[in-house]
Formats: C-alpha cells, sequence, structure tokens
C-alpha cells in the first residue's frame, strides 16, 4: 500500500463530501465519481484497490444516507429486499471477475460505462414519472432479473449502481422518484459490501482512505439528503449538470486509458 501525504488525505474526505451530497441529493449516479476521484484527484495509482476501497466507502456512505430517508418515510423495504437479494449474488460474481481484468483495461471500461450513466441520466431527467404500481409478483419478477445485472455491474466496477436502481424501482414498483432515491440506497449498501469482502480477501483495500472518504461522505450525505426534499423539479436540472460532469471525466479517462487496447 502506497503512503499517503496529508494532502492526499484531506483530499480523500473532500472527495467523500462529494459523493455522499451528490448520492444523497440525487440518488443514481451519485457514486460513479468515486473510482476518478480516487485515481486522480487524491492520486492514487493501483486502479483495484480503488475499486475496492470505494466499494466499501461507497457502501457505508449508502447506509448512513439511508437513514435520514428512512426517518423522512422515503424508503420502501419489500421493493428494497427483493431488488437486493439477487443483487448481492450478482455483485459477488461481478466482484471476482473485475478482479481478474487488468488495471487499464478495467478503467477504459469504467470510462465507458460512466458515458453510459450520463446518458441515462441527461434521458431520465427529461421525463421521470412513476409507473402504475404493480402487484407483490409482478414486482419480484421484474426485480429480480434486473436486481442481479445491476448487481454483476456494481461488482464488477466497484460502483453503487444507483443510477440503474432507481429507474429500475420506478419501473418495477410504480413508486415516485423521492421513495426510489430513498430505497435504492439500500441495494447501493448492499452491493458495495458484497463486493468489499470479495476484494478485502485478497487484501485490495486502503482502510485509511476508505474510512477518511466515509467520513466525508456521511456529511455529505446528510446534506443531500436534506436538500433533496426541498428542490423538487429542479432536480433535473442539477442532474442534467451532473451528467455533463461524468461525461466530461469519461472522456479524459478513455484518453488515460487508451493503451488498454493498444491505440
Amino acid at each position: 500500500m502506497m503512503t499517503l501525504t496529508l494532502l492526499q488525505q484531506i483530499l480523500a474526505v473532500v472527495s467523500g463530501l462529494m459523493v455522499g451530497f451528490t448520492l444523497g441529493l440525487i440518488g443514481g449516479g451519485g457514486s460513479i465519481l468515486a473510482v476518478p476521484l480516487l485515481l486522480y484527484l487524491v492520486g492514487y495509482n493501483n486502479p483495484h484497490v480503488v475499486i475496492g476501497t470505494t466499494a466499501l466507502a461507497v457502501a457505508l456512505t449508502a447506509y448512513a444516507n439511508l437513514i435520514p430517508h428512512w426517518r423522512a418515510g422515503n424508503v420502501r423495504w419489500l421493493p428494497a429486499i427483493t431488488f437486493a437479494i439477487p443483487g448481492v449474488v450478482g455483485a459477488a460474481v461481478g466482484a471476482q471477475l473485475g478482479k481478474i481484468v487488468p488495471g487499464k483495461q478495467l478503467l477504459f471500461l469504467f470510462a465507458l460505462l460512466m458515458i453510459g450513466v450520463a446518458i441515462t441520466m441527461l434521458r431520465s431527467a427529461k421525463s421521470i414519472a412513476p409507473k402504475p404500481a404493480q402487484s407483490g409478483k409482478t414486482m419480484i419478477a421484474k426485480t429480480t432479473p434486473v436486481g442481479f445485472l445491476v448487481g454483476a455491474l456494481s461488482g464488477f466496477f466497484g460502483i453503487g449502481g444507483g443510477f440503474l436502481i432507481v429507474p429500475g424501482l420506478m419501473f418495477a414498483t410504480g413508486m415516485p422518484l423521492l421513495n426510489a432515491i430513498g430505497t435504492s440506497l439500500f441495494s447501493v449498501g448492499m452491493f458495495g459490501t458484497t463486493t468489499a469482502i470479495i476484494y478485502a480477501f485478497s487484501g485490495l483495500i486502503n482502510w485509511v482512505i476508505a474510512l477518511e472518504f466515509i467520513a466525508g461522505g456521511v456529511l455529505g450525505g446528510l446534506a443531500g439528503a436534506r436538500l433533496a426534499t426541498r428542490l423538487g423539479k429542479q432536480k433535473k436540472t442539477l442532474s442534467r449538470i451532473f451528467a455533463g460532469v461524468i461525461l466530461v471525466v469519461a472522456m479524459y479517462m478513455l484518453y488515460v486509458n487508451l493503451t488498454a487496447i493498444h491505440l
């Protein structure tokens, strides 16, 4: 494990603040910047350690953000659990695969995923509306395969997957956006915990960075969750802006990691 300077440790806390705030505010997409922040802002140069560390940090940050949403009545537990159970299995499979992919190639694929996240957020920001409520059997039939696939992506890349969980919950259950954001945080936490455990067994977590990131993430998440209930339609504009930031970072990562595909 590389030794961290004081500045790097401060930047790890700042990174956690940024991710926690966006995760609490807009739910989906908030954790996608955790990996590039630790790589390029904090300056930690081991992609697999970064992914394992962010998985743990994002998981605990999501749990912390879940509490104020739960207290506000924004969490629906049955959909949360039915989505998370198959997702945990998917996360375990994805994490095992992610560990064996070379770092540069993994980051190149991660950048492509970020572009997909940004496009999803832009499309969702244009028109997000809840569907008619689904029956229990219909809901489970829809959440099970989607949960597994989202969990696999989460485990492979060490991300929360909220950008897919939020619209998936709205589609499968008919819940409003604010409920989907709060409910998604349970799955984000479960997927991240599963990924972190698998990476920890291989020694691929920097515990110091994780704790500093989590400290910032908890503070940022509390602020984001409080603001989430006040913004209403303005969150669509914030999602568009955040999607633009993700696109810029993704293009930079593609450029830096072009050698992964020998270009």
